[in-house]
């Protein structure tokens, strides 16, 4: 038996998607391969994914980024949630917190105590049980493993400049051996009889052979979509938005720790609060809205002064029926685009390059582990897909048509099914591999006025009376721990001149 020699891994794109791959890749696959990043000063990225969920934590972690360096190099800003304002009508807000909903009771829910205690008319609103949920609305904030004992740790993510992320991660790939190659991609060469890519032909009469090349080419999808054919499925009769606007603003205070998303006539706008700016955009549906309408909406909401123009990007939303074809893996908007509505764009690309690392071919002719990898990464996005849907279709904004449409229109059998379960009896059942939990289900289902009929057997023998204490008990101790943390900016300068500090002690 032979020992497989060094492959040639070239990833065509930089941005976020390519220079999480080209920094992951260096990481793990050390002496395994020589890897080449193309990319060309002159082609922009789209650069708006600025709002994480917690799954960015294992990536960062993987790659040893300590959390003060990274809060600095990027800008960054803690997240505990999404404020969701006028989805399900105009005056109406919600927030889906990370982490748990209240507290369990055996084997039964938080879920099916509260909706037993809104049957008795002795729950509050579903929020002032998520301790996340109350620390966003007091803007506090504290870190997983930092908190003092009396104080439940809040699950967190991070706001942070997209277009520092790809640079921080830069210095990391190329210190680890990975080459950039400033140029422009003409052409693409495959081999005649496998048809796998075999070269890229770049300006400036150069050529660059690879083993198995990563696509990181925006919408273009240039290797994946043009070379190789992968069809598109488009996912907009679900999803119906198709262009956005983006423009960040100055920084308004106080510095919330969490993405607000308000509902606008025909799509909704983004506000994504970082340390030294505000980042904003407007994501809106063009057969509703005028690209001019959808500007002056942007810019008469802003918190501050705009920091340039509203740069205009135009998209379709769905996927490439397959994510890895030949000797061929499309990463980002080169595999597909789902607005960044639940903040997944980065978690699509991190969580592919999970799987892609343990799945790695030893050679292209491989096509069980493609096939694996492709109905893994169909089923993780059809299933964001549904949440995505669940927050337009659930919405009560009457007489505005596109809202009206969302409404009305023919839903997938998998949402269906979950919205039908919940009517029933309040049920959520998390699929095998879901990234959104029982928890996120149900935050964004009562959120948007779903009303159960029902709720669990388990919960009919509790008493009331006691039901109702523990719930007010419950909230009361969530309220009074948020005010016991410190404010989000300055946990913020905390972890930064604490880490720092230490960095300063331990060189000593």
């Amino acid at each position: 038996m032979n020992a497989p020699s060094t492959q040639h891994i070239v990833i065509a794109g930089g941005g976020s998607a390519g220079w999480m791959a080209a920094a992951a890749l260096s990481r793990f696959l050390g002496g395994a391969a020589t890897i080449t990043l193309i990319e060309s000063d002159m082609i922009g990225t789209v650069g708006v994914g600025e709002a994480t969920i917690p799954q960015i934590h294992h990536f960062n972690n993987a790659l040893g980024i300590p959390e003060a360096e990274f809060l600095r190099e990027t800008n960054a800003s803690f997240k505990l949630g999404i404020e969701f304002v006028g989805w399900r009508e105009e005056g109406h807000g919600y927030i889906h917190g990370f982490g748990l909903l209240g507290r369990a009771v055996g084997i039964l829910p938080f879920r099916d105590l509260w909706l037993k205690g809104r049957f008795d008319g002795t729950a509050d609103e579903l929020g002032v049980y998520n301790f996340n949920d109350v620390a966003a609305r007091a803007d506090r904030m504290i870190g997983l493993g930092h908190s003092p004992s009396s104080v439940r740790d809040l699950v967190y993510a991070y706001h942070f400049d997209a277009t520092l992320y790809a640079a921080y991660l830069r210095k990391m790939a190329e210190a680890r051996g990975v080459t950039r190659l400033n140029a422009v991609i003409q052409s693409v060469e495959r081999d005649a009889d496998s048809g796998d890519i075999s070269a890229l032909v770049l300006d400036g009469d150069r050529r660059v052979e690879g083993d198995f090349f990563i696509d990181c080419t925006g919408f273009r999808s240039v290797l994946l979509g043009e070379t190789l054919g992968v069809p598109f499925d488009d996912w907009s009769h679900w999803l119906p938005c198709n262009r956005a606007l983006a423009v960040p603003c100055e920084r308004a205070d106080p510095l919330h720790p969490y993405t607000r998303s308000t509902a606008r006539q025909a799509g909704w706008q983004w506000r994504i609060p970082l340390q030294h700016r505000t980042g904003n955009g407007h994501v809106y549906c063009a057969d509703y809205l005028s690209d001019d309408e959808a500007t002056s909406i942007l810019l008469d909401n802003l918190d501050g002064k705009p920091l340039g123009d509203p740069r205009p990007i135009k998209f379709t939303t769905g996927r490439r029926k397959e994510a890895w074809s030949h000797n061929c893996l499309a990463l980002g908007l080169a595999a597909g685009f789902m607005e960044p509505l639940e903040s997944t764009s980065l978690h699509l690309i991190q969580t592919a390059i999970s799987r892609f690392l343990k799945m790695m071919p030893s050679s292209n002719s491989e096509q069980k582990v493609r096939d694996a990898f492709n109905r893994q990464i169909a089923m993780e996005w059809q299933q964001i897909r549904d949440f995505l849907i669940l927050h337009y279709t659930v919405n009560q904004r009457e007489g505005q048509p596109f809202w009206d449409y969302c409404r009305s229109m023919t839903l997938p059998d998998s949402l269906v099914e979950k919205i039908g379960m919940f009517e029933e009896s309040g049920a959520v059942v998390k699929d095998d591999g879901e990234l959104f939990t029982e928890e996120g289900w149900t935050q964004v289902m009562v959120g948007q006025g779903l009303e159960p009929r029902s709720y669990s057997p388990l919960a009919r023998g509790i008493d009331g009376k006691e039901l109702g204490l523990f719930l007010s008990s419950l909230a009361e101790s969530y309220r009074q721990r948020a005010a016991t943390l410190p404010t989000h900016e300055q946990w913020i300068e905390h972890v930064q001149s604490g880490r720092a500090a230490a960095a300063v002690k331990g060189a000593r």
